[in-house]
């Protein structure tokens, strides 16, 4: 009795679905925005972004389908009136998962998208019900699979992020301004020296050496991406991708980076006054709360719906500007470039790991330019300056893709290639502290930087370990695994 109630509640609801532009809204916009949020929720986790999408993919429909409802019953005497429903529920539903699927406007696929839809309304405009009722269940599939995502969300502990002593309150005793410049990809020098790389860098090496740099040679990452790399270098702590198991971005990775974190409290509580200066706005796409004092993008300059690397803006213009109206108690500057950054992504993408290499070259070539360019303006404008250069990660040469990584291997030179990093710096007054013998990942810099300034070595008794980590899904129990422990050995062991 229940079962048969069940089924004619059931067909009653698909019956008047095609009457009812609510529900044809929600057939169009349901799953795309399910969707896009369990493919990218680490991007887009920002309540200004879900109004946004609120409105395009449910509110934008529901008022574009109550006005064809309106206008079909004035033209339902009409040839094609009983098409116009039909077919922009197809056209929206597929030109939205076009949207998230490719931020950038393309004609030849919105033409496509179009002659389908017209083909699919003519021929099949008496299921539209059916259709109705396929859309919304594809839609409660996806919200089953963006579950466990929002779990994790909510249930997010920061517990990781408390500092082991009372760092977040030293004074400095010295009080340069600093230039922390992150060139994205660009290896250690010891690996450019590398069977993977081979790399004749001398030019530029010799730039540095004129410039009174040091360079740390076997200097390395201890996480892959740029996220996760800087989420634990600004927060001087390891974080263990939060122990995931998916390549999914890290939850609340850019606002530990943007918004607030041990390494921008401590500048302000010394009276510096902070800069974030980027190329692209990748760490801004989600919105999080800004912590720094000046940003080169604003929001208004940032689609809802990006990955941040279809905005642009050249540096060295930014920079000066900043330059020009710093503070005079003390500056921090954070520059990102996206210069050389690494090998295509994934293996479709791929030319094969010899034609990655070469055009890796070349946005080698790039970088270093953009550098020397970066160097000249800081030394003209502030000669007493710290410029520290230092990477988020390796560039994966030598490998035919970046996602090769995340398959089990012993092989020393794909891990090297990986996480090994460049870290150079231009101390003051030529004065190299003799702590710089703990500069050995991005994990602990900002911890030997602040024992430098503040004279006080008591700060070193709480580094992190000196491990890189990796997830792995292939060829091994899916997981966080340590590949190269603190003395810089390979090793495999399962966090």
């Amino acid at each position: 009795m229940e079962s048969k109630h069940s089924k004619n509640s059931f067909k009653k609801f698909i019956g008047s679905a095609s009457d009812n532009p609510f529900l044809i809204a929600l057939g169009v916009g349901l799953y795309p925005l399910v969707f896009y949020y369990s493919r990218n929720f680490g991007m887009i986790n920002s309540w200004g972004q879900f109004g946004y999408f609120l409105l395009l993919f449910i509110v934008l429909p529901f008022v574009f389908f109550s006005f064809l409802k309106w206008l079909q019953t004035l033209l339902f005497i009409a040839r094609w009136g009983k098409y116009i429903l039909p077919f922009f529920s197809v056209f929206l539903f597929l030109f939205y998962i076009k949207i998230i699927l490719y931020a950038d406007i393309q004609r030849k696929i919105i033409l496509g998208i179009f002659i389908v839809s017209a083909l699919i309304a003519y021929f099949l405009y008496k299921h539209f019900k059916k259709w109705i009722a396929l859309q919304l269940i594809l839609a409660v599939i996806g919200f089953i699979g963006l579950v466990p995502m929002l779990m994790k969300y909510f249930n997010y502990s920061t517990e990781w992020t408390q500092q082991p002593d009372d760092i977040e309150n030293v004074v400095f005793q010295k009080k340069p301004n600093i230039y922390y410049i992150q060139p994205d990809g660009y290896p250690s020098f010891s690996e450019m020296k590398s069977d993977f790389y081979k790399v004749d860098n001398s030019d530029f090496n010799k730039f540095l050496d004129e410039n009174d740099f040091i360079n740390y040679p076997n200097f390395r990452s201890n996480y892959i991406t740029t996220i996760t790399s800087n989420s634990a270098t600004f927060m001087m702590k390891h974080h263990y991708y939060n122990n995931g198991r998916d390549y999914s971005e890290m939850l609340n990775a850019r606002k530990n980076i943007i918004s607030a974190n041990p390494v921008l409290s401590i500048f302000k509580n010394n009276g510096y006054k902070t800069h974030f200066i980027t190329e692209h706005p990748y760490l801004m796409v989600n919105r999080p709360k800004i912590g720094f004092d000046y940003t080169n993008f604003k929001y208004t300059e940032i689609p809802y719906i990006s990955t941040g690397f279809n905005v642009e803006r050249e540096v060295f213009p930014d920079l000066k500007n900043a330059i020009a109206s710093k503070n005079d108690n003390g500056n921090f500057f954070f520059i990102e470039i996206f210069d050389p950054s690494h090998i295509s992504t994934t293996k479709s993408a791929s030319k094969g790991k010899v034609a990655e290499r070469e055009k890796w070259l070349l946005k080698l070539e790039t970088a270093n330019r953009k550098l020397e360019k970066m160097i000249r303006l800081i030394n003209e404008k502030d000669p007493g300056a710290l410029i520290m250069i230092m990477a988020d990660h390796g560039s994966f040469v030598g490998l035919d893709y970046t996602r090769e990584v995340y398959k089990k291997t012993s092989n020393p030179e794909v891990i090297y290639s990986t996480f090994g990093a460049m870290l150079s710096i231009r101390w003051p007054n030529n004065e190299v502290p003799k702590t710089d013998s703990s500069l050995k990942s991005c994990v602990n810099v900002f911890r030997v930087l602040f024992s430098y300034l503040s004279n006080d070595e008591k700060y070193l008794q709480q580094l992190q370990s000196d491990a890189s980590y990796l997830i792995l899904k292939e060829d091994a129990d899916p997981g966080v695994y340590e590949y190269i422990d603190d003395k810089g050995k390979i090793v495999f062991k399962k966090v």
